[in-house]
């Protein structure tokens, strides 16, 4: 664990004093070889907890989220490159060490074994994407963003707390691995209901549930790429991988808990991709997009099969790297348009052919049409849920129709037809812009090839 994070670490002296000339490539290098680095966490052992420390532990459930955090940072580097073009130096460091702030915590509270330290890394990654959010987003409604985000997940983040302090109060240690053997709490009473309901809290406002999701569209286009990525890749990863963990400690749930949280995650997977079609804004359809797809992860999660939790790993996975690339390709999109809207942003295909493969691409996975992990994800998801309870079926069915239609609507509005009269020049495509979507779209290519890495 320590070989990955002190270079994290690291990186803010290297940024802090490189020459202006190398700070891009330095930073980027850098987190590439941390991200070639972290590899080794998927190769799959005999044993229960890789690496374990007193304090970390990296099993078959973080795993894969760690390397996928540490795969993005210099994605993210890569793609903030034209956006902080005309900033000052000081400038470009401040937002650079903000981005590696906000890795160290990602990396503790997907590793630790200790109920305290992840409530802890997972309150602290609020603040950096609060200062990306306030600071270099794009719109002036970039403060009322940052409100929303903070009070969100701080209201529903004390209830967390309390119950952590509780459980310590009643078992005696929060270490992970020692709560596996305490026995579970009587399902009876409503101390454990409340408990349970108020430990699921902060994750479902995280992973954002349907209904408690204001603050994501908000929070997602008044972003920075940067930002939008990180929030879309990885915050949103953070509750879904809470509500795994906590669901298997907490022991069998009642029903009381399952079927509010089961029918709002399909029905918000539901009315969000019907939102999505009525989207004039590129970025915030991609935002509601998200919600849908996460809401499949929020009702996997809460059956706790084996089959549905590995439904929900992989859907995490593939969603990380399919959203993030299209939070890319609509700021490539916007970086030369300068704007967001559909209607003013189509028939792009003629000028950049390139682009519009990586847009068919980005579009198809997040279709879920074979040959991608998103297509094995959903299915397992539907399969579990389809034998937890037979109706569910219609729900998914419905919302998989959904998505396919608005995906399609989006590539459509943004590649094809009339270009409008005021775009005489675009500027080219760069080799940059196209290393960054090769490196999305090349994970979730290999994956598919041995999915049990992720499972």
């Amino acid at each position: 664990m320590l070989k990955i994070i002190f270079p994290t670490i690291m990186l803010l002296p290297l940024t802090l004093l490189s020459p202006q000339k190398f700070l891009w490539s330095n930073t980027t290098t850098h987190s590439l070889l941390i991200a070639t680095l972290s590899l080794q966490w998927l190769l799959p052992t005999y044993y229960p907890h890789k690496n374990l420390t007193p304090w970390t532990g990296i099993d078959q459930i973080s795993s894969p989220l760690l390397v996928l955090s540490c795969w993005l940072l210099p994605l993210m580097i890569m793609a903030s490159q034209n956006h902080l073009q005309h900033e000052p130096l000081t400038r470009k460091r401040i937002f650079i060490s903000t981005m590696i702030m906000i890795q160290p915590f990602i990396l503790l509270a997907f590793a630790t074994t200790e109920l305290t330290l992840f409530y802890i890394s997972f309150e602290a990654t609020l603040i950096p994407t609060l200062i990306l959010i306030t600071r270099w987003g794009n719109q002036p409604e970039r403060l009322s963003a940052g409100i929303y985000l903070l009070f969100y997940t701080l209201i529903s983040s004390l209830p967390l707390l309390i119950t952590i302090l509780y459980l310590h109060n009643q078992t005696g240690t929060l270490c992970l691995t020692m709560l596996k053997l305490t026995p579970p709490m009587p399902l009876n009473s409503w101390t454990s209901l409340l408990s349970s309901l108020a430990l699921l809290m902060a994750f479902m406002v995280k992973a954002p549930l349907y209904g408690l999701h204001l603050w994501l569209p908000k929070a997602h286009v008044e972003a920075p790429i940067a930002g939008s990525m990180l929030l879309a890749a990885l915050l949103l990863k953070l509750g879904g991988y809470g509500i795994m963990r906590i669901t298997l400690l907490v022991g069998p749930m009642s029903n009381y808990l399952h079927y509010p949280f089961l029918a709002l995650a399909l029905w918000g997977a539901l009315m969000t991709s019907s939102i999505c079609l009525r989207q004039t804004d590129l970025k915030s359809l991609i935002a509601y997009s998200s919600v849908s797809h996460m809401g499949l992860v929020v009702a996997a999660s809460m059956i706790q099969t084996h089959w549905s939790f590995s439904g929900a790993m992989i859907l995490m996975i593939s969603h990380g790297l399919t959203s993030s690339m299209l939070f890319c390709l609509a700021n490539t999109n916007y970086e030369r348009t300068h704007s967001r809207i559909l209607l003013l942003t189509r028939g792009l295909q003629p000028l950049l052919p390139l682009m519009a493969t990586w847009w068919l691409v980005a579009n198809l996975t997040n279709m879920a049409l074979p040959p991608t992990t998103n297509l094995m994800a959903e299915l397992t998801i539907m399969i579990a849920l389809f034998h937890w309870s037979t109706p569910t079926i219609l729900l998914t069915g419905m919302a998989t129709l959904l998505t396919a239609s608005y995906t399609l609507f989006m590539l459509l509005s943004t590649q094809r037809g009339t270009l409008p009269t005021y775009i005489t020049s675009i500027q080219n495509t760069t080799t940059r812009e196209h290393l960054l979507m090769a490196l999305h779209t090349l994970p979730m290519l290999l994956l598919i090839l041995k999915p049990d890495l992720i499972s």
